[in-house]
């Protein structure tokens, strides 16, 4: 739980130093963005190795190894003179943080009863949810206070907490409790190689869709497409020769984990787009401070964290595919509320339209990967986690590219610009229609959300 606080606070909090980092760096709008994006192509690659990471090495040295890949990750960053360093160092970071998040899943499906998993699934998300609640909030005060390069240091006390408990609770040996090592594979380079370059067709591509000529995009988007069909043919033709593939595709007939799955990739992203542009939207359209933009949203992460384990102890009792629907619908409704947020609204509009989203996130976090994971064999366990993971994070990385390619077509379409000094209404109904478009997404999200239920039990 630590570690992915380390891991969650490092994708979440810089997002509140970006107009700041931007300033120092001369950056425009698509450089910028590459600072959260690039944590995410990153985290998004990385997320596929962690099966064959514990099979070869267990939990304990991977779990080491990733953290001290972190802590370096955010020391480069804080420390860097030039625009690349702090690109590489969030690169870095979210290497590590790919690594990381799929494991608490395997745990909790090993280690507890399926009568326990959703509480332990609460109490663990209860704990998590601590990172962006106060991530934004302490991050704010940092950039006020003592400039955009302190955030990068605040993940080092969790580094360095999460390496002592490391040592002293995690076991060395691989899921299931096998021995570490044991099985000799090597890791499948070509189809690592292959899902990376397809996220970069595709973030890319998406960028240009906008920026550049439609022809490069065409060229891009369709190098995306071409590197998702070899990457599947590569998988099947690893496990039809009786070798270990990156993504091991049986889990795909499993019904609700392909559902899951759908879920995952719309509500990643939904969530991290949302992520990158709420501060956006409140600095550079509400001209508020980063400091008062994290003492906003610290209400809604308190109630998220209150929200979680309620929850989590529904989902031992409840249906997944209702508790998960319930979530995307207040996750929606929150987006499409904040159209009605203008530049003499109140702040307490801004809490409540906070609050709302979180609650919604209550319900989906501790639901999600136990509606789409519980049905799988034992042995797909560690693959399942990885694999929800990585679509999850595939939508996010194309969803921070997408707010910010929807933001700045809305900002042309309605004769407005992010460069100009001081906000207008013509800028705020930017924001609007993009909060509308993250609406919709987590609307058709939904109907996949639905086919979460148990199959019915044949006659």
């Amino acid at each position: 739980m630590v570690g992915t606080m380390a891991s969650i606070m490092s994708s979440t909090v810089v997002n509140v130093a970006i107009p700041d980092m931007s300033q120092h760096f001369s950056l425009d709008q698509g450089r910028a963005q590459w600072v959260a994006s690039g944590f995410m192509v990153a985290m998004t690659a990385s997320m596929l190795t962690t099966p064959w990471l514990l099979a070869r090495f267990g939990y304990r040295m991977t779990y080491v190894g990733s953290m001290l890949l972190l802590l370096g990750g955010g020391i480069a960053g804080g420390t860097a003179g030039n625009f690349s360093m702090v690109l590489l160092g969030r690169v870095a970071e979210g290497l590590a943080a790919g690594i990381v998040q799929p494991i608490p899943a395997v745990v909790i499906l090993y280690a507890f009863q399926p009568h326990e998993q959703g509480r332990a699934s609460g109490v663990f998300g209860m704990g998590v949810v601590l990172a962006p609640a106060l991530g934004p909030s302490i991050g704010g005060l940092l950039v006020d206070w003592f400039g955009w390069r302190s955030i990068f240091f605040m993940v080092v006390p969790f580094c360095l907490a999460s390496l002592w408990l490391a040592f002293k609770f995690v076991p060395s040996t691989a899921p299931g409790g096998v021995a570490a090592g044991g099985e000799g594979e090597t890791l499948d380079w070509r189809g690592l190689l292959l899902g990376s370059v397809g996220t970069l067709c595709l973030l890319n591509g998406l960028v240009e869709l906008h920026q550049g000529p439609p022809e490069r995009a065409l060229a891009l988007l369709g190098g995306a497409a071409a590197c998702t069909a070899l990457f599947i043919w590569w998988q099947a033709r690893l496990a039809r020769t009786g070798r270990r593939p990156l993504m091991d595709l049986r889990l795909f007939g499993y019904r609700q984990f392909t559902m899951g799955s759908i879920v995952a990739f719309i509500y990643g992203t939904a969530l991290f787009g949302s992520t990158y542009l709420l501060p956006v939207f409140m600095q550079l359209g509400l001209q508020l401070s980063a400091s008062l933009v994290g003492t906003i949203l610290l209400p809604a992460g308190i109630v998220l964290a209150v929200t979680i384990p309620v929850v989590g102890r529904l989902a031992d009792r409840q249906p997944t595919h209702v508790l998960v629907s319930v979530g995307l619908f207040l996750l929606a409704l929150s987006f499409a509320l904040m159209v009605l947020v203008r530049l003499d609204s109140g702040l307490w509009l801004l809490v409540a339209f906070a609050i709302l989203g979180r609650i919604g996130l209550g319900f989906i976090l501790p639901s999600l990967n136990l509606g789409a994971m519980r049905p799988l064999d034992k042995a797909l366990i560690a693959q399942g986690s990885s694999a929800i993971g990585f679509l999850r994070m595939l939508g996010g990385a194309a969803g921070v590219s997408l707010c910010g390619i929807v933001l700045e077509w809305r900002l042309a379409a309605h004769g407005a610009s992010l460069a100009s000094q001081g906000s207008s209404p013509a800028r705020i109904a930017a924001f609007g229609d993009t909060f509308l478009m993250l609406a919709m997404l987590c609307t058709v999200a939904m109907l996949a959300a639905w086919r979460l239920r148990a199959a019915a039990p044949k006659a």
